[in-house]
């Protein structure tokens, strides 16, 4: 499989590179800063200079041509709610548009636990975080497009255990970045596991036996 991967040299983007071209699939990671170019192809996969904000659709879909499939795991991180909109909502949004304009219907989309952060007392910015990601999974579950919305619960650093617990709706929690990507790894490659909402938890389940329990539903 030959997936396109925005978001590459992020936590998550990095170990699913790793886990991808482990089973021989070929990644192209976009990366906006030339310096990640390194970290990029550390990881296994092509780099490739990409920016959501400035890139128009056709420059996107230029770049998508000849893929599998996407996955966008991109985000502002807490840069303002100016990029938080440009990256994680219109880019979403551009980047889903670019897909369909190149004919790739796969695309999965690394969301946001909607009861993430909801211990504690939350920031203005932190809320138009929630709204613009809530907004995102909207636009793309409205495309015609085989998405996969995955939305884990708070990203933890620590070590995998490469058991999940995962769902349409979860008590909300906390996983691993090895497990979401491990998660993502095995769902990209299981085409019944479509256009549907996963939450996604630390749990008991191994994940290959978690995804499958999914697409056979």
């Amino acid at each position: 499989m030959k997936v396109f991967l925005i978001g590459a040299a992020g936590g998550i983007g990095r170990r699913l590179t790793r886990l991808l071209a482990a089973r021989g699939d070929l990644v192209t990671g976009m990366h906006r800063e030339s310096a990640q170019a390194e970290t990029v192809r550390a990881a296994g996969a092509a780099p490739l200079a990409g920016d959501l904000i400035y890139d128009s659709m056709e420059d996107l879909a230029q770049k998508f041509g000849g893929h599998d499939a996407v996955v966008f795991s991109a985000g502002a991180h807490g840069t303002g709610m100016d990029k938080t909109t440009a990256i994680d909502g219109w880019g979403l949004e551009k980047a889903a548009a670019a897909a369909a304009e190149a004919g790739v219907s796969r695309f999965v989309l690394v969301s946001a636990f909607p009861e993430a952060g909801r211990d504690r007392e939350t920031t203005e910015g932190f809320e138009h975080y929630m709204k613009v990601k809530k907004a995102a999974d909207a636009h793309l579950a409205g495309t015609d497009l085989d998405w996969l919305i995955v939305r884990p619960g708070t990203l933890l650093d620590e070590p995998g255990t490469g058991r999940v617990t995962a769902g349409p709706a979860l008590e909300y929690g906390s996983v691993p970045r090895d497990d979401v990507a491990a998660f993502i790894d095995a769902a990209l490659h299981e085409p019944a596991l479509n256009r549907v909402i996963i939450e996604l938890t630390t749990g008991d389940t191994p994940v290959a036996e978690a995804v499958a329990r999914l697409a056979r539903r």
